[in-house]
């Protein structure tokens, strides 16, 4: 009787014993499945922080995106009806938004310079928009527009010389039009739209020879404006120290950052900084109507 009651307690203790090693087995279990929820919560909070960060970084450099496109605008008016009430807004828009210059027509050169008083360089326009003005009444437009305070010239191409193959004529032309700017940048717009690709590369030739400082693509007052394979086609085929102005038909952001991405340095447009403009002040809108302090 004495063994039954020994036999029966020592299987009382390994029955304890077993309970107690499966309680701390589990144990060990919950502690382990609880340090890797703690683990992953960490990571994930980590994540979070890492996400965030990376997406204020990319809403800063969108800014700085922004503001390298709005600095390679050539903010533009030269409709044939602008009035001076225009104009001053545009100067106004142009300084406002870091444009790197404004181009308006040769006839409000001088009373913008006396209106923005540096604080905006000045383009305006030479042998504007159909370019078949003599050499000597483009040189002379451009001598003037210095004179006024134009720090810019934007001249157009005798686009018939270009299809009777006179490049000798067009080379002469432009050196001439790029002396009587007096060490100012000469833009020289041949109108894309109206050439062939073969046109296109020869002009690129001889705006690289002639001592220009950029090759323009259009003047916005033809059948079209500039395309992205146009820039591309200047950037494979005119001289290091020519720059490219695209223009004509810009009308979003996206557009300007491909032209700029495509080799452009100057961007003729007036949409750009309209677009911003409109963005800015609907925000601006917006943010009145919540604020109770408004209400």
């Amino acid at each position: 009787m004495e063994i039954y009651i020994y036999i029966f307690s020592i299987i009382s203790e390994i029955r304890i014993s077993l309970q107690e090693a499966l309680f701390f087995h589990l144990l060990c279990k919950v502690k382990c499945g609880l340090h890797a929820i703690y683990s992953m919560l960490k990571d994930e909070t980590k994540n979070v922080t890492v996400e965030s960060t990376i997406l204020k970084k990319k809403g800063r450099i969108n800014r700085m995106e922004q503001k390298t496109i709005l600095s390679a605008v050539d903010h533009t008016l030269l409709s044939v009806t602008a009035t001076w009430k225009e104009i001053r807004a545009l100067c106004d828009d142009g300084i406002r938004y870091g444009a790197a210059s404004v181009c308006i027509p040769p006839s409000y050169v001088k009373a913008v310079a006396e209106y923005v008083n540096g604080g905006i360089p000045i383009c305006t326009v030479i042998g504007f928009p159909n370019g078949y003005a003599t050499s000597a009444v483009k040189c002379f437009e451009a001598s003037d527009a210095i004179h006024n305070g134009a720090e810019e010239i934007d001249m157009v191409i005798n686009v018939g010389w270009l299809k009777d193959k006179k490049y000798d004529l067009l080379l002469e032309e432009i050196k001439a039009v790029k002396a009587a700017c007096g060490g100012k940048p000469l833009k020289v717009i041949i109108e894309t739209c109206l050439l062939d690709e073969q046109e296109k590369i020869k002009m690129c030739e001889i705006v690289s020879e002639s001592g220009a400082d950029y090759i323009k693509t259009s003047t916005g007052f033809s059948t079209g404006g500039a395309t992205k394979e146009d820039v591309a086609l200047f950037a494979k085929h005119v001289k290091p120290h020519v720059k490219i102005k695209a223009a004509g038909g810009i009308s979003s952001l996206e557009d300007a950052e491909e032209f700029l991405r495509l080799g452009a340095s100057r961007l003729g447009t007036s949409r750009i900084i309209k677009t911003v403009k409109s963005k800015k002040t609907g925000k601006q809108q917006q943010t009145s109507q919540s604020d109770p302090a408004n209400s």
